[in-house]
């Protein structure tokens, strides 16, 4: 009998985990008795997020919980599901209920049917416009300049089997985006789209810092095209300064006009010295990352587990 793992990412989402927990177990009652577990990652939570999950878990034997140390970050917490998953295939969903649990059970069939990877891609979402404008630019520069196979609409909810599972936790990327790791691997997956809900209960912790590392994150995970600007921006200032220069030597020559004014000068050298910082800031940006991977510092650390079989032996792969 094939298992199925659902990974759910906890931060601050206490209100909205009962009824969660609720709708995944119809989800089980629907797919007529698959082995299934639900993994809850408790992404270092300061409300009573743990201790709701703690109370789940004693009633339900399917109701699995890791606490991390710290807040690591969503996509770190859903590494660190997948790397506690046992099932033959697994969901990563969110836990605001703002994603349909009720497409699980469509994912899982079409897994069933051979996909590698089911995708549900959001056609439309009741957000706040700043949201939604920030999803399209950020999708859309992920399409152009990263990963072409991303949907329009993007997507945090999706099913994976178990040999992208593997692929991806033996990445062990830190300062990645997981979703486009999925997309990396290059199975063919199956699209489903729906629509995601507004959030019902609570407020949103993901912030626009948040948003921005994810977006300079995903970038310089997946693309070279920064690096580029920066080529290509060093390139088109020396080709304009050598031709200002020739254009400065023939006005001297055949005219006898000398360049004069010291505001033209500075505006020369202030946006001179403007392009370089802002190159140096991105080629920053890939140096760190490419420290912080060297370090080999774990990507998360685990404070307690509940229902987790040999934690010990699968904490010692975590790298």
């Amino acid at each position: 009998m094939s298992k199925l793992s659902i990974i759910v990412p906890v931060y601050f989402n206490a209100p909205t985990l009962p009824e969660l927990h609720s709708q995944f177990s119809r989800v089980f009652e629907e797919l007529h008795g698959v082995d299934g577990e639900v993994i809850f990652v408790d992404d270092g939570s300061r409300d009573n997020s743990f201790a709701v999950l703690s109370a789940l878990a004693a009633r339900d034997e399917r109701c699995k919980v890791i606490k991390l140390s710290r807040n690591h970050g969503s996509h770190i917490a859903m590494l660190a599901g997948l790397q506690y998953c046992t099932g033959d295939c697994a969901v990563i969903i969110s836990a605001d209920l703002q994603d349909p649990p009720d497409l699980i059970s469509k994912m899982y069939r079409h897994w069933q049917d051979g996909f590698a990877s089911v995708l549900a891609v959001r056609e439309d979402r009741d957000d706040p416009l700043s949201s939604k404008l920030f999803a399209s630019v950020f999708y859309r520069i992920m399409r152009r300049f990263a990963i072409r196979e991303m949907p329009e609409g993007g997507f945090d909810f999706a099913l994976i089997d178990r040999k992208i599972i593997d692929i991806i936790v033996e990445m062990r990327e830190k300062n990645s985006h997981l979703m486009t790791q999925i997309l990396w691997t290059g199975y063919a997956p199956k699209l489903l789209q729906y629509r995601r809900q507004g959030r019902k209960v609570g407020k949103s912790k993901w912030t626009f810092s948040r948003k921005f590392k994810l977006f300079v994150d995903s970038l310089t995970a997946f693309s070279y095209a920064p690096l580029r600007l920066v080529s290509l921006l060093g390139f088109g200032m020396a080709a304009g300064g050598f031709l200002y220069a020739f254009y400065v030597i023939f006005l001297k020559l055949t005219h006898g006009i000398a360049v004069e004014g010291w505001s033209s000068l500075m505006v020369v050298v202030l946006v001179a010295a403007g392009t370089q910082l802002l190159g140096l800031g991105i080629i920053g940006e890939y140096l760190w990352r490419n420290l912080d991977e060297t370090r080999k510092r774990p990507a998360f650390l685990v404070d307690k587990m509940i229902g987790i079989n040999n934690p010990e032996k699968q904490r010692s792969t975590v790298k």
